[in-house]
């Protein structure tokens, strides 16, 4: 087994957002504080890498094979525990305009001794032309069965009653493992960060056939893009409970709670869970300053 639990904080710390406005409202708003799982394995990426780096392993496999685009919150992660436990990382990538040096998510790749494969969308959808017998590979976003296993285990550090549980969603994995776990009567809320995220219904319905709710309106332009009143909630937010966010991924789920909330979505005297997946080291500058 690989020794992930001397620099992995677990539990993450479930942290109440005290507030007259969710007073008033009648709910009871809790943050899951997955970034704070490690500085570079963050979020719910420590959690759908640990068990696939614990089979690669297992199994003898000294090459990792992913997949992912430029500000990949999983190559992110992915290239820190390569270099860590010594595997050989390789990682195709969407966009053959790009280059290591196209976003710091890539440069952070490359430094940490990735071989970085830059394709065209086309051979990128495609995926299954790239492997090779002595690749594991994990999924772009890191999500299959094992990674389903990982997220489950949220549902052991949140104790009491719940009502609802928020999650941002690229792939669908985060979302399908939350769902794998949660009781019949907790409502799971996905809100996908980019154009077009109704396909997380059918990706999720690879693994389970379990309901759940997912939001598809807060994509804010698509994947990796946002407006000025996105960054403004996340400046105020930010400020008023110091707990950071990026524009990519959380900003965009906190912001779909919050509008959420005001038009009284959610039922009085409920609990609801925000889950923090990560993904700081993608903050543009004016949110980090």
């Amino acid at each position: 087994m690989l020794d992930f639990e001397s620099i992995i904080q677990i539990p993450t710390p479930l942290l109440e957002l005290r507030d007259k406005k969710w007073v008033d409202l009648g709910l009871r708003v809790l943050v899951k504080r997955d970034d704070l799982t490690h500085p570079m394995l963050s979020g719910n990426k420590y959690r759908k890498l640990r068990y696939n780096l614990n089979y690669a392993n297992e199994h003898g496999f000294n090459k990792l094979l992913t997949f992912g685009g430029a500000y990949s919150n999983h190559l992110y992660a992915f290239a820190f525990a390569c270099k860590y436990f010594g595997f050989e990382g390789t990682a195709i990538i969407r966009g053959e305009e790009l280059k290591a040096n196209s976003s710091p998510t890539l440069a952070y790749a490359f430094e940490q001794g990735v071989d970085l494969r830059f394709v065209n969308r086309t051979a990128y959808r495609e995926k299954e032309q790239f492997y090779e017998d002595d690749f594991y590979i994990i999924p772009e976003g890191g999500s299959n069965a094992l990674a389903l296993d990982g997220v489950e285990e949220i549902w052991s550090e949140i104790p009491g009653k719940v009502d609802y549980i928020l999650t941002a969603c690229g792939t669908g994995g985060t979302l399908a493992g939350l769902l794998k776990g949660a009781p019949s009567d907790i409502e799971v809320i996905g809100v996908p960060v980019l154009k077009g995220g109704e396909f997380i219904r059918e990706e999720v319905g690879k693994w389970l056939q379990k309901p759940f709710t997912l939001l598809t309106q807060y994509h804010f332009g698509g994947y990796a893009r946002h407006t000025p009143e996105l960054l403004h909630f996340i400046q105020d937010f930010q400020t008023k409970y110091s707990i950071p966010l990026e524009q990519v991924y959380t900003g965009k789920m906190f912001f779909a709670f919050n509008d959420l909330a005001e038009k009284g979505y959610f039922k009085r005297g409920s609990t609801v869970v925000l889950l923090h997946t990560g993904g700081l080291q993608g903050r543009i500058p004016i949110l980090a300053s």
